[in-house]
């Protein structure tokens, strides 16, 4: 499950920074690293370990948790099938809507022979 950590670190410079999203970046499971230097927070996605995040960092700055939670993964919009005409109330089909939906294209096997590639090999 996808997860949100939000970290308060007692970072002080650029140097301190690219230490910290270094670190962070090395553990498998991270989708994504947002660091905010003005509040000096460091948001964590992904299926990671909070407290193995926060053990690797304590080891290069202070480090407190803010706040852990799911993360809000985006909405699936489900394609429109039926759209509905509010003249007669009722669903139309997209194949109404005069888009037809195109028949698959054909498939074609062509295999050579021997005589028609020069370049072929044949074992006797």
């Amino acid at each position: 499950m996808t997860k949100k950590v939000v970290l308060k670190l007692g970072i002080q410079d650029e140097k301190g920074k690219q230490k910290a999203m270094m670190t962070v970046s090395s553990l498998p499971g991270i989708d994504s690293i947002v660091m905010d230097m003005k509040d000096k927070k460091l948001t964590v996605t992904g299926e990671v370990d909070p407290v193995s995040l926060v053990g690797k960092l304590r080891k290069i700055c202070g480090t407190e948790i803010v706040t852990v939670g799911p993360a809000k993964e985006p909405e699936k919009k489900e394609p429109n099938i039926m759209k509905v005409d509010p003249k007669k109330g009722a669903g139309t089909k997209i194949e109404d809507l005069g888009h037809p939906i195109p028949p698959p294209l054909p498939y074609y096997n062509y295999s050579r022979g021997a005589d028609e590639d020069p370049n072929s090999c044949v074992i006797s």
